[in-house]
């Protein structure tokens, strides 16, 4: 059975905009993606890190003819901006919030929206872009179970400048470009690629019930093997420890949870 296109207001993202002659040097020298070669409607997924590589902001970039166009944390939007305006110097570019809407489409496409360059299986962004006709309107929770059931962790689970990005897989969701040069935080998430020294990921976890509270332990015997971050019924995602999960019976809270790998984390 076919499942029916779904589309989504996403009232947690706000829009920023970048502008200006140097914004592709701005943006380059900071963020975790290449922008050099972004072409006007094209979509990328990543990252402004502290300089010790930790995740401060998530983001998108959306080439225009002009700048660039950031999809960001609502709630953070000021703080971006801010931020940001620190690093700009000399440079001359112009930073200013932009008040279109942010929506996404799943199970299908339509005008307006572009593909998520995370995979391809979470649907389109679209920015300002109108609902289509034929499509259930959906509410943000119900996108968030979509993202939830492909095992992709969103910015409820990065934490306060607490996660690497290769723990929150981005470096497996096309959100690092590790041939770019460099950027704030480059050198520490450049060694742990190379070294392969990734102790954790953020992986699902599926459990009967309610989810645990964020914070709650992930247990393999007696031994602490992970945290659970976010979730939904029957459904969380969990920073884990690799080292402690295979074959191992798991709890939280005296409760049997089971991790999923899931088969886009097989074949990045």
């Amino acid at each position: 059975m076919t499942s029916p296109l779904r589309y989504a207001r996403l009232a947690s993202r706000a829009l920023i905009r970048v502008t200006g002659p140097d914004w592709r040097a701005f943006l380059q020298g900071l963020l975790t993606q290449d922008v050099e070669t972004l072409a006007e409607g094209e979509l990328r997924f990543a990252a402004l890190l502290t300089p010790q590589g930790r995740l401060m902001f998530d983001l998108f970039v959306l080439g225009e003819a002009d700048g660039a166009l950031l999809d960001v944390v609502a709630d953070q939007r000021q703080a971006i901006i801010t931020r940001l305006s620190m690093y700009r110097l000399r440079a001359k570019v112009e930073i200013t919030a932009d008040e279109r809407s942010v929506s996404v489409l799943w199970n299908g496409a339509g005008p307006g929206f572009v593909i998520d360059p995370r995979l391809p299986a979470l649907g389109l962004r679209g920015y300002g872009a109108r609902p289509l006709s034929d499509a259930a309107e959906a509410d943000e929770a119900a996108y968030d179970a979509h993202r939830l059931s492909l095992g992709i962790p969103g910015s409820a689970d990065w934490g306060e400048e607490k996660a690497y990005p290769i723990e929150a897989n981005f470096d497996l969701l096309n959100g690092i470009d590790f041939r770019k040069g460099c950027f704030v935080g480059q050198e520490t998430t450049s060694r742990m690629k190379r070294r392969g020294q990734i102790k954790t990921r953020m992986l699902p976890i599926t459990f009967d019930g309610p989810p645990p509270a964020p914070g709650a332990e992930v247990l393999a015997g007696d031994l602490r093997a992970g945290e659970v971050l976010s979730g939904v019924d029957g459904r969380a995602m969990a920073a884990m420890r690799l080292d402690r999960i295979d074959g191992a019976t798991l709890t939280v809270d005296g409760r049997p949870v089971t991790v999923e790998r899931p088969g886009w984390m097989m074949t990045a």
